[in-house]
């Protein structure tokens, strides 16, 4: 036998020798994946040996653990990550993590609008690699705008040349008046409001347009009132418009409605339409629009301020959040959150750059961050235009989720000073006095105490209003 004949043989043998231990550690690998010990636990006893392992607490408040079984539960568990080891228990059951404190943690539902602390500093993280200056950020802000403007399909809408208008007849208080409004938006469509005008003969006003969250009674609420008028009394035309299928909205729409994902897009459009009513009133500054709103009204002050630039100053009110982005169809029905492979609240707020802007935050709600966090991702972004000095925070640590007296005049200061508005007006001895009429809700019904003024071609079919949208309510429904 030749020496090359011998070494080839032993090459042979070599290789059989290889292919044979591959075979069986893929017999093996098999056999372990298929055998009928898949290490299935309870999910409640893995959450256990995760509480011992992290020294912490995890709390079951709505038994959502309950009677779920894992596969390979345990195995799921990573020594030194307790974030990636809860992830990984939770997900297979669409549940999550809440972070409490540093030692108490609870489970949760999937949340699509509700992250955590965690996940919205990961965010900015990853938003602030993608813009470092201004040109970069226009590219960017371009892309949003674009995106969410078809997202909201709000140019689907069929354009109105001459809607229906219906106003009540002027109420007259110190200073200031009121009239309710009902403004046909897309046809058979209808936004109600309350208009609130100074008493300024001959002379120009700012516009202020305040989207309404979800307090209790809506625009008929004593503390919306308040705000509305004594910015009438400082200068401005003031309207306060109800959300979609809530108070007057809902003789139109039940209040079932408000949750779809058609509400986000009708209530972009009442602010949008509105505005433009206003514009072309004689006595309106087209170059003085303000916007300002909390909780929900807060998301759309976000919403309209970035994608419509004739607003020229924004004071968004206890929403800015880099991990929350509103906890109704209405705010986030609609899929503006993925434009831009993801975005958030925060970055939907610095599209207003360099138009001045006001935050307001507190401590006990999704805003208690942003001092820290959100806002000066947010300021970062102005310093592209040398403009950090138009963005401003105020924050109130002990304060919770309203749009209280505290709020209100940090906001009657920056609306004053950047849309030329006389806060003396509303001054005594020094102080910002806030006097007005308070009026019923009857009183501010633009359809009357009994529906009486109720538009004819006003359609109440739910499908109806997909449909002009070119959607199809019944599969969206079920999607």
């Amino acid at each position: 036998m030749s020496y090359y004949t011998k070494n080839k043989n032993i090459i042979v043998l070599i290789w059989k020798i290889l292919i044979l231990s591959l075979v069986l550690l893929v017999g093996s690998f098999s056999w372990s994946q298929n055998s009928d010990n898949n290490f299935n636990e309870p999910i409640s006893k893995t959450i256990e040996k995760i509480e011992e392992l992290y020294k912490i607490r995890i709390k079951d408040d709505r038994n959502l653990l309950d009677d779920k079984m894992l596969d390979y539960a345990s195995w799921r568990i990573q020594q030194g990550n307790l974030e990636a080891s809860l992830t990984a228990i939770l997900a297979p059951f669409d549940l999550v993590y809440w972070k409490e404190s540093d030692s108490v943690y609870s489970i949760r539902k999937f949340d699509y609008t509700r992250r955590t602390l965690h996940v919205g500093k990961n965010r900015l993280n990853y938003l602030n690699s993608l813009y470092s200056n201004k040109m970069e950020w226009e590219d960017r802000k371009s892309i949003l705008k674009s995106c969410i403007i078809d997202a909201l399909q709000i140019e689907k809408a069929s354009d109105l040349s001459n809607p229906k208008i219906i106003l009540t007849k002027k109420r007259k208080y110190k200073s200031y008046t009121v009239e309710n409004i009902a403004l046909e938006v897309v046809p058979g469509v209808y936004t109600t409001g309350s208009i609130y005008k100074p008493l300024r003969p001959g002379k120009k006003n700012a516009v202020i347009l305040t989207p309404n969250g979800h307090f209790g009674d809506g625009r008929y609420r004593e503390s919306e009132q308040i705000r509305c008028a004594n910015l009438a009394k400082m200068g401005a035309i003031v309207v306060s418009y109800d959300l979609f299928s809530w108070g007057e909205s809902a003789l139109q729409f039940p209040s079932e409605y408000h949750k779809t994902s058609i509400a986000q897009t009708v209530q972009v459009l009442n602010g949008k339409k509105l505005l433009d009513y206003l514009l072309k009133l004689p006595q309106t500054d087209s170059s003085r629009v303000g916007i300002t709103g909390g909780s929900g009204g807060g998301s759309h002050t976000l919403f309209l301020t970035a994608i419509d630039d004739r607003i020229k100053v924004s004071v968004p009110v206890v929403m800015i959040s880099s991990y929350f982005s509103g906890g109704c169809s209405c705010e986030s029905g609609q899929p503006i959150h993925l434009c831009g492979n993801g975005t958030n609240n925060a970055e939907i707020s610095a599209m207003a750059v360099p138009r001045p802007q006001l935050i307001i935050s507190d401590g006990l709600d999704w805003t208690q961050n942003v001092p820290e966090l959100e806002f000066p991702f947010i300021k970062n972004i102005y310093s592209f235009y040398q403009a950090k000095e138009k963005v401003k925070n105020v924050h109130f640590p002990e304060e919770g989720h309203d749009y209280k007296e505290s709020k209100r005049k940090a906001m009657y200061q920056f609306m004053a000073e950047h849309l030329d508005l006389d806060l003396s007006k509303i001054m005594k001895n020094g102080k910002i006095f806030e006097e007005i009429s308070v009026e019923t809700e009857n009183q501010m019904k633009a359809y009357g105490s009994n529906a009486e003024n109720f538009p004819k071609n006003a359609i109440k079919d739910i499908t109806e209003l997909y449909a002009l949208f070119g959607q199809n309510f019944e599969k969206r429904k079920h999607e």
